[in-house]
């Protein structure tokens, strides 16, 4: 991902900035199409379908004691939101945790992210540093918000997605091209 970017994380594992442009490696597809989604709370106009219908403008509002949820379920991982502390203040979040399991009974924090004032894409590796080195194996990511900025109550989530590795197209090939001109040459006709 080569962009100029605000996003940066400090000593001491805090997230700082976002992008505003939505920058992701062509061997990651978003997979929250194939999610189940569902949230803890939301005032009315404001559910769970302002996170995936690609609008800047709406969002996602949660009514009620934190911690906030938005519960991903999968049923065969990146996770990217968009948050803006410039539009929202005190409904930005400033700490989530991810958790991840089988479902609802077994799920278990993964990560836990502190955001400095966010403005666009912040971009939460579930893994290590790359995004493609070990992907979590899970059927379901749970996405709580722990607290927001200045101490505010609801909270206001504008966008998310959720990317995961794109499948071999040639399962059974010992090698894994990621070049379209190696993939179309990859085989014997």
């Amino acid at each position: 991902m080569a962009a100029e970017s605000s996003e940066g994380e400090d000593d001491a594992g805090k997230l700082t900035g976002g992008n505003q442009l939505l920058l992701v490696d062509d061997d990651l597809r978003e997979m929250g199409k194939k999610a189940a989604w569902s949230v803890s709370s939301y005032k009315p106009g404001n559910g769970v379908s302002s996170l995936r219908d690609n609008n800047f403008e709406t969002y996602w509002q949660s009514d009620g004691a934190q911690p906030h949820l938005v519960n991903i379920q999968f049923q065969k991982k990146l996770v990217v939101l968009y948050v803006d502390f410039k539009l929202d203040e005190s409904y930005t979040p400033s700490k989530i945790s991810i958790r991840a399991g089988d479902g609802f009974h077994n799920l278990k924090e993964i990560k836990t992210v502190e955001l400095v004032k966010p403005t666009g894409w912040v971009y939460i590796s579930l893994s290590g540093t790359d995004p493609r080195e070990t992907f979590v194996n899970t059927f379901m990511l749970q996405i709580a918000v722990l607290s927001n900025h200045l101490n505010g109550r609801d909270t206001h989530v504008r966008q998310i997605k959720v990317y995961g590795p794109r499948p071999n197209p040639f399962p059974h090939q010992p090698f894994q091209f990621t070049s379209r001109e190696f993939i179309t040459y990859s085989s014997v006709r």
